[in-house]
């Protein structure tokens, strides 16, 4: 029998296209302002949707990192750029590089991008996620997944 009740249902991680995560979104209602158009703030949560994704694909599960190693990421700093507006039903694609690894520190970019405009960037953002210990202070980077990270980073264009 091949019907939905039957077949493992699985959320998409999205996929690697060489050194950049590409992870697919769907505006809905609830991402919405009262004009149909995605509110800015919610640009933020597709992003973190991206990194976590990205992390994931690449076999670093955040809950197993916190509970083998004692130590989580966090977002320090960031910077975004808005240059167009999505829609209700829109298709977008968060794109994630890793451009910097440091002993406690991933500096990732984004760009949010619609498909269907000819890859149009919608939103940008730069953020700098910082590996902390259980007691909230910065800890080195765990080298299993410094290893993995390593081969992935992309020099920035700016």
């Amino acid at each position: 029998m091949n019907d939905a009740s039957s077949q493992s249902l699985v959320p998409t991680t999205g996929v690697m296209r060489g050194q950049v995560h590409v992870f697919p979104i769907r505006v809905y209602y609830e991402d919405t302002d009262a004009g149909g158009i995605v509110y800015y703030a919610n640009y933020l949560k597709f992003a973190e949707r991206g990194r976590t994704e990205m992390l994931r694909t690449l076999g670093i599960e955040q809950h197993r990192l916190r509970e083998e190693s004692g130590m989580q990421f966090v977002v320090h700093a960031g910077e975004v750029n808005y240059s167009r507006s999505a829609k209700l039903d829109d298709v977008l694609l968060v794109e994630t590089s890793l451009i910097e690894l440091g002993g406690t520190k991933v500096v990732m970019r984004q760009a949010v991008k619609r498909p269907a405009s000819g890859n149009e960037e919608i939103a940008s953002f730069q953020a700098r996620v910082v590996c902390v210990g259980m007691n909230g202070r910065p800890t080195r980077i765990p080298d299993q997944v410094r290893d993995v990270l390593q081969g992935y980073i992309t020099p920035s264009e700016t």
